[in-house]
């Protein structure tokens, strides 16, 4: 029998896509491992496998063998190893400029660059081989670590180049030195590298630390939502006020919430009245009500009275910890487009050891015959300058930044692929009730027939209580305002795409749509016909009730257009979408609905299947279609769309409804959640650009000797931070 476990992991020691790429190869080759992601830009992995086969344990042992760090992650750890990192990595900098200053002062005075009277000490070549030396095996030991742990495992990553480079220009030298000394230190002829090691160790290591740093401005969105999270609450035991941890907060604990504080776990209001700011759920401001009965999400902030609250979830399981996994999911799983970076960074170093080797050759045999200083100098650069760095963050930073941004906005992607994927379709279909119009229905028409209106009134909210559908709660709400002591159904089924049916004090219940009884039961309709018919002219749902196989009552319902409905239709056409509306309500009301809104594609009575079978025929003819439901009755169109969209109101359902979830139900956040899909592939369009271009152009220039070593090592850096810059941009649109 299978255990099928997921780990998550922070790895320390990345340095390029080639690291890894090298590190999901290695895993997948394990017995019992069904999946791996390691993300370059986040510095994570998921890990999921069946623990009858492999243990946690023996998958963090083969990514310590690979010669990286794994650890379980923790987010207080996380950012705590992340801060370390950051200040251990400022002090090798510091250090490692401070030691290149008199090296690439003398490099600048041999080459007439500048002059200055520099002390002899400078120009000595012992001098300059001890200054080097802890720059080359101290400061630069991670890149021999990471180079050897890659050639046992036969791989090759950005740490092999530094240290071919490097290590070349440093035993050259040294060589020299040497000689020198045998020379009697007289070789005014002989150029030393000292300062080629020395300068690409400290450009690299000063990209590197401007990249951890901006990187950390690309979680923002996670951070900010952490933030967001409760450390303790207080609790009422006994009447006493006892705080404790968050983590020791039980279901069924009754939990004090003061004004000015967030809410710390999800729960509902047992006594109080308050209002409460939601909009870290909704991306709303204006706040909403909140009185006994009613269900509160941790994160939130409680503005004016004290309430108390029956815990509901565990810490973890609350909405907004499902919230930080899904936008954290995003971020770390990889778009189809990831596939051509790994793809081509897989043979990367490679290929350059080859153009090194290659350059090298060409200079010391043909351009410079016998000047080794030459060819090793060329050779340098074509090294150093080929970074597989930047073409491994294109599309991760700005994956990251872009579902960061529509987190805050109340927009969660659940995969990465889903931001490459939303803006390539031409055909959105909308539902209607819910989607399009509010969802909250409002009777406006309650007819009884032959029966007595008390008992008619119970016997459907008896039925309809066993309904979770808009027009169900809105029946029952109106009928429990009007009569009290509702029997218990004895059964209750929902009948899909038309209504409910149930046995309530042996009778048999059936409220339905006016189209089921047309299949069903059409003699009965001639006596409700008239009535039903001029309800629905005037843009209203009816259902019909039947009692023992007879129709006893009509009930009217109306749902109101939602404001924001028509704004985000226009904006939907503007990015070149066919807007299609599929609706269950009879042609009247969607006809209605669709002249209202500017809609001029719609079908009506369309059942839950009927709208997946239309979807899969629109794409058997080519088309790519978005789906947007409310997550309950169209979860069949949403999983068989290209990309489903689940339109909530901030509840569990809404969150595991379709591939992106609009945690606030607005239309007009659909607009922008296919607005940030373009921006965000066109900035990996640039990134990748970036990186590409940056290769094609200074690899045959460093191979043509255009390009000193030093200069080739900071333009290297440069590109690295310059696609984090790039993808930073993000945040602004």
């Amino acid at each position: 029998m299978k255990m099928i476990e997921t780990i998550h992991l922070d790895i320390e020691g990345m340095y390029c896509s080639a690291c890894s790429g090298r590190i999901e190869k290695s895993i997948m080759k394990m017995e019992g491992i069904f999946d791996v992601n390691v993300n370059l830009a986040t510095e994570k992995g998921r890990v999921v496998y069946d623990s009858t086969y492999m243990s946690k344990d023996t998958i963090l042992e083969r990514i310590n063998k690979l010669g990286y760090i794994p650890t379980l992650i923790n987010q207080n750890t996380s950012k705590d190893n992340k801060n370390k990192e950051i200040a251990s990595l400022t002090w090798k900098v510091i250090l490692s400029i401070l030691l290149s200053i008199p090296l690439v002062l003398t490099m600048f005075v041999q080459s007439g660059w500048i002059t200055v009277n520099l002390p002899k000490l400078f120009f000595s070549p012992w001098f300059q081989l001890m200054v080097a030396t802890p720059v080359q095996f101290i400061i630069a030991f991670p890149f021999y670590e990471g180079a050897w742990n890659a050639i046992k495992n036969r791989g090759a990553t950005m740490d092999l180049l530094v240290v071919i480079s490097t290590t070349s220009a440093y035993f050259y030298s040294h060589y020299l030195t040497v000689l020198s000394f045998k020379m009697d230190n007289d070789l005014p002829s002989i150029h030393l590298h000292y300062e080629t090691s020395v300068l690409i160790i400290t450009f690299v290591m000063i990209g590197k630390l401007i990249e951890l740093k901006t990187k950390r401005k690309t979680m923002d969105a996670i951070h900010s939502l952490n933030k967001l999270k409760a450390n303790s609450a207080t609790i009422i035991l006994n009447g006493k006020e006892i705080k404790k941890s968050i983590e020791d907060i039980n279901p069924g604990d009754v939990v004090l919430a003061k004004a000015g504080e967030r809410i710390p776990i999800d729960g509902q209001v047992v006594s109080g009245l308050t209002t409460i700011n939601e909009s870290m759920l909704t991306g709303e401001s204006i706040p909403i009500e909140k009185k006994k009965g009613n269900i509160v999400y941790a994160g939130t902030i409680n503005l004016t009275n004290v309430i108390t609250l029956k815990a509901t979830k565990k810490h973890s399981e609350t909405l907004l910890s499902k919230i930080i996994d899904t936008v954290e999911e995003a971020q770390l799983s990889k778009p189809p487009i990831q596939n051509i970076a790994d793809r081509f960074t897989s043979v990367f170093v490679p290929i350059v050891l080859i153009l090194g080797m290659m350059t090298f050759i060409l200079w010391y045999f043909i351009l410079a015959p016998g000047v080794m200083s030459e060819a090793l100098e060329k050779m340098i650069a074509v090294l150093i300058i080929s970074c597989p760095c930047a073409l491994g963050l294109a599309t991760p930073l700005s994956i990251m930044v872009g579902s960061g941004k529509a987190a805050k906005l109340g927009i969660l992607f659940k995969e990465g692929k889903m931001i490459e994927l939303l803006g390539k379709n031409n055909i959105i279909v909308l539902d209607k009730t819910g989607t399009i119009t509010k969802g909250k229905l409002q009777v406006t028409d309650i007819l009884v027939r032959d029966m007595e209106q008390t008992l008619f009134l119970q016997l459907v909210s008896s039925v309809e209580k066993g309904a979770n559908h808009p027009i169900a709660n809105s029946i029952t709400e109106a009928i429990e305002k009007k009569v009290t002591n509702i029997p218990i159904a004895e059964s209750t089924e929902v009948m899909i795409g038309y209504g409910v049916q149930g046995s309530v004090m042996n009778r048999k219940i059936k409220i339905a749509s006016v189209q089921y009884f047309e299949k069903h039961q059409k003699t009965q309709l001639s006596q409700v016909y008239k009535q039903v018919n001029k309800m629905e002219r005037e843009g209203k749902t009816v259902m019909l009730v039947s009692i023992d196989n007879r129709i006893h009552g009509i009930i009217a319902v109306r749902d109101e257009i939602k404001k924001t409905a028509k704004k985000a239709i226009v904006r939907l056409r503007e990015f070149g979408l066919k807007v299609v509306m599929l609706s269950g309500d009879n042609p009247v009301t969607t006809k209605s609905i669709a002249n209202i809104t500017g809609i001029k594609h719609y079908e009506s009575e369309v059942s839950p299947q009927g709208k997946a079978k239309w979807i899969k025929d629109c794409q058997n003819a080519g088309n790519q279609i978005i789906m947007v439901g409310d997550g309950i009755n169209d979860a069949p169109a949403l999983s068989i769309a290209n990309v489903g969209v689940g339109l909530g109101t901030g509840t569990d359902i809404a969150i595991e409804a379709g591939d992106i979830t609009i945690m606030n139900g607005d239309l007009n956040r659909v607009a922008d959640a296919i607005r940030i899909s373009k921006k965000t592939m066109i900035n990996v369009k640039q990134n990748f650009a970036w990186a590409f271009i940056y290769n094609l152009i200074c690899i045959p220039l460093a191979m043509m000797g255009v390009l000193p070593p030093w200069f080739a090592s900071a333009a290297m850096a440069f590109s690295s931070v310059s696609v984090v810059l790039n993808s930073l941009r993000l945040k602004n649109i």
